[in-house]
């Protein structure tokens, strides 16, 4: 049997990255899987390669940001399916700068999506959770988000303030059979470091001691085992998956 059979999983920023992997492994392991992003195109073109894999998979166009629309489509789903066994808040932007340099706008900006669109979702779902018996609900932080990082006041503040969530949840949900994690990526191959140039990626690399990137795969293959009953003991965990970086 597949190990996430039968679990109806909601996945944001799934249209790319770390969230396009994290359906295709959830649809590989018999998820029925909810592809949420921004981009219609990029929804699609997921739920595609979701239901080539053999799974049940749907598309909604959604902002995290927008709580209404959350509501909407967790209500919608809900409504299709009668549960929502996962969420993973995989939604995420950057908008890089030093202090002095940093924006009013930047700050908010990624404060918004980051921070206050896990709120969003993972309050949405909840009394879903917890009124079915039970519920995982994961996380995305950074390594970023434990240890800091040169010209990203903005994301580091949200992806310290997701480690308070999943701690703070775990305690709330955990007694309602409703388990929550995090996991913490370090620097990962995906659309985000487009924008980077060589020669700093190249410095990223040098800095991990497996002297690589990450693939979206190796954090889809973590969020699968914590979105698994095989992780039936695990929360409030914040689980890096970094090459050893931090070590």
């Amino acid at each position: 049997m597949k190990r996430l059979e039968g679990k109806v999983s909601l996945i944001t920023g799934a249209g790319q990255g770390i969230g396009a992997a994290t359906a295709r492994k959830f649809a590989q392991e018999g998820a029925t899987v909810v592809v949420c992003d921004v981009r219609q195109a990029a929804v699609d073109a997921v739920v595609a390669e979701c239901q080539v894999a053999g799974a049940t998979a749907v598309g909604h166009v959604m902002d995290v940001t927008q709580r209404t629309m959350v509501d909407a489509v967790v209500a919608e789903v809900l409504a299709r399916f009668g549960r929502i066994d996962v969420l993973v808040n995989n939604a995420g932007i950057t908008q890089d700068a030093r202090l002095q340099k940093m924006t009013l706008e930047q700050f908010d900006r990624v404060v918004d999506v980051n921070l206050r669109g896990v709120f969003h979702c993972s309050q949405a779902v909840a009394d879903a959770m917890v009124a079915q018996g039970g519920g995982v609900i994961l996380n995305a932080s950074s390594v970023v988000g434990i240890y800091g990082n040169f010209g990203q006041t903005n994301y580091a503040a949200t992806k310290f303030g997701v480690i308070g969530f999943t701690k703070t949840w775990s305690r709330e949900l955990g007694p309602k059979r409703v388990r929550v994690n995090a996991v913490a990526p370090g620097f990962v191959d995906t659309p985000i470091l487009r924008t980077i140039p060589e020669k700093v990626l190249q410095e990223m690399e040098h800095k991990v001691p497996l002297k690589r990137l990450g693939k979206p795969e190796e954090i889809a293959n973590v969020y699968a085992f914590l979105a698994s009953d095989e992780a039936s003991y695990v929360n409030g965990a914040v689980i890096e998956v970094c090459g050893g970086m931090t070590v």
